[in-house]
């Protein structure tokens, strides 16, 4: 059975937007009146969709490109099937969540991704063992699987919490930090590193693939998530154990970086627009890591926790400027998607947005230490999301076939 990459690319461009619509209309709410749709219930769905139908729709659908890449003639039956569902329940949470919230409908669905997600695994595990160990991309990928598996302990640590009815504000945090770690920083991050690695030579065609990139991330990986978790007064050995996983990553990340300078000296394929977009990931994710290091001062790690604006500006960090950011730069670059002056457009326009969005938030954040209220902050991030929102209609529209020939 063939698989239409493109085809089912167009879902996540097509799901880009509805994120970026649920965001303007949250957004809405925050600084006008709207008293249609609860606030809750419109989080949840922009939260939940944003994860299944734009994130994890887009790597399962690239992951499977990257294994047609390597072994053409495998049989992608198991993978549309798992695609399709995922779709489905998708689009089943973002209505189910949209009008009711957490219900029983919304929890099957969100139970039924976990379990498509796990068969996901097994078929590509089946795949990855046709293509050699000494590929860079295969144990990212591996640890990326396994990582979006483990996350669903969280979300039935919090079942098990509702159903029981004994709730427990620390072990409450602490679940969903978990699901969030093994998350973003787990399946989205190790899969958008496999990405990368899997192309490197082909944009830095000098570029030497180290080991020990993989060995660092993956060791420091699970330590990582108690960074999260820091307020709960963790034993010295622990703390220790924290704060060299949060050294680790940085230390890694350089490396990589000092590989890459290394390469971009003897050429690079990439033009200015796709060097640029690939810039700005590569210093968002920088930020990222130096954030999270910074976060293991106990004193900023509270302030950090206790400010609602900076736990949203860091999630929109990882979540847009890092990994959404990165897909639609790897659709750009390798013409997965239609490419054209338009769709050039809408990239800059979105990634604008992304810029100010996090610029805005951070001011906010840091006037909220000292309680300072930043006048029409509210005003100013819902001009954002519109931004936001433009960016994705173009990218939508620039898909067309008739706009390619201009």
């Amino acid at each position: 059975m063939s698989f239409n990459i493109k085809f089912w690319l167009k879902f996540s461009l097509f799901n880009l937007l509805i994120v970026a619509g649920l965001g303007v209309l949250m957004r809405y709410k925050i600084g006008f009146d709207f008293p249609h749709f609860s606030q809750k219930h419109i989080q949840h769905a922009h939260s939940h969709f944003a994860f299944a139908g734009w994130i994890t729709h887009s790597l399962y659908v690239l992951i499977i490109h990257f294994l047609l890449k390597k072994v053409p003639l495998i049989d992608t039956k198991n993978h549309k099937l798992t695609i399709i569902a995922n779709l489905v329940c998708s689009y089943g949470m973002l209505f189910s969540f949209l009008y009711q919230g957490y219900s029983t409908l919304s929890i099957i669905l969100s139970t039924i991704t976990i379990i498509i997600a796990c068969f996901f695994a097994f078929f590509v595990f089946k795949d990855l063992k046709k293509i050699d160990d000494s590929n860079p991309s295969k144990p990212w990928f591996k640890a990326a699987l396994i990582f979006n598996i483990i996350s669903s302990l969280g979300t039935f640590y919090l079942a098990y919490m509702m159903a029981s009815r004994n709730f427990n504000e620390h072990w409450y945090l602490a679940s969903v930090y978990f699901y969030l770690h093994f998350q973003y920083n787990g399946f989205f991050i190790f899969s958008c590193l496999g990405l990368f690695f899997s192309e490197c030579n082909t944009m830095l065609p000098q570029f030497k693939y180290n080991k020990i990139f993989f060995n660092l991330f993956y060791l420091s990986f699970i330590p990582a998530y108690f960074l999260s978790t820091l307020w709960a007064k963790l034993p010295i050995w622990l703390y220790t154990i924290v704060v060299i996983a949060a050294f680790t990553q940085v230390f890694a990340w350089f490396k990589i970086i000092q590989v890459i300078k290394a390469a971009l000296k003897s050429g690079s394929t990439l033009n200015k627009f796709q060097t640029y977009l690939f810039l700005f990931v590569g210093i968002a994710f920088t930020i990222k890591l130096l954030l999270q290091l910074g976060s293991t001062i106990p004193a900023v790690s509270d302030l950090a926790f206790g400010f609602r604006p900076i736990v949203i500006a860091y999630l929109h960090l990882v979540l847009l400027a890092v990994i959404s950011v990165f897909i639609l730069s790897y659709l750009y670059t390798f013409k997965l998607i239609l490419v054209n002056k338009l769709t050039t457009l809408a990239f800059s326009v979105f990634v604008i947005g992304i810029f100010l969005n996090e610029f805005v938030l951070a001011i906010q954040g840091v006037a909220a230490f000292s309680y300072i209220v930043v006048k029409y902050v509210n005003e100013m991030l819902f001009g954002i999301s519109l931004l936001l929102l433009l960016g994705t209609i173009l990218i939508v529209t620039s898909q067309r076939k008739k706009l390619a020939e201009l």
